[in-house]
């Protein structure tokens, strides 16, 4: 189980059963031909970084999953997965671990 937490910030983020917190990469600002994108046209990507952990998925008898994702870990994510939630300025995603498609190693 890890929390988010920004350095000047007295805000914690502690996921709680089996969500996670991801922070979005930046989406590309120019095309691979040289084009620069607008805000508008920018998609979203679909990957991000792990930054907090919930304690497991809760199962029949009680007993709780261990998450399979730890801090730090690059993932890839579908694409309308996840609440938008805003800390402190900075923007990230609460989303249950199922959403998860891979980690990106």
């Amino acid at each position: 189980m890890a929390t988010a937490t920004k350095k000047n910030s007295k805000i914690r983020l502690q996921p709680l059963g089996e969500r996670i917190v991801i922070q979005r990469e930046e989406s590309e600002q120019m095309t691979a031909g040289g084009i620069v994108l607008p805000d508008s046209a920018q998609e979203k990507p679909a990957r991000g970084t792990v930054v907090a952990v919930g304690n497991g998925k809760l199962l029949d008898d009680g007993s709780r999953a261990a998450c399979q994702l730890k801090p730090n870990e690059k993932v890839l994510f579908s694409s309308y997965a996840g609440e938008n939630i805003e800390v402190d300025g900075v923007e990230y995603l609460l989303m249950r671990e199922d959403d998860v498609l891979a980690v990106i190693e």
